[in-house]
């Protein structure tokens, strides 16, 4: 599987990090406005959707994390921490570039 990532449908991609691995395919794109991809690692079949809404000061950035079972909670745990970190990590970034 190839480890570069393409806004097509059905393109497959993968994820590394100190964490472990996802494998994960592109559900559906409208460029500029919505990406969604398959998140497939250590039994969790789930899918990420990123969202970005024009408003009168910016874009905003919504993603969604779904499909978690009821008997997946360290999995969902595990997922708002990484996001957490991400989305700290995202901000940092942005906050340079002003």
């Amino acid at each position: 599987m190839k480890n570069d990532f393409k806004p097509v449908a059905d393109h497959r991609f993968s994820f590394r990090a100190d964490w472990g691995a996802v494998d994960c395919r592109v559900v559906a794109v409208d460029p500029n406005k919505t990406l969604s991809y398959t998140w497939a690692a250590y039994g969790l079949e789930s899918v990420v959707t990123w969202t970005l809404t024009a408003t009168s000061t910016g874009t905003r950035l919504r993603m969604e994390h779904s499909g978690f079972r009821g008997d997946q909670q360290q999995a969902y745990q595990g997922a708002t921490y990484g996001w957490q970190r991400f989305f700290a990590a995202l901000e940092q970034t942005l906050t340079r570039i002003d």
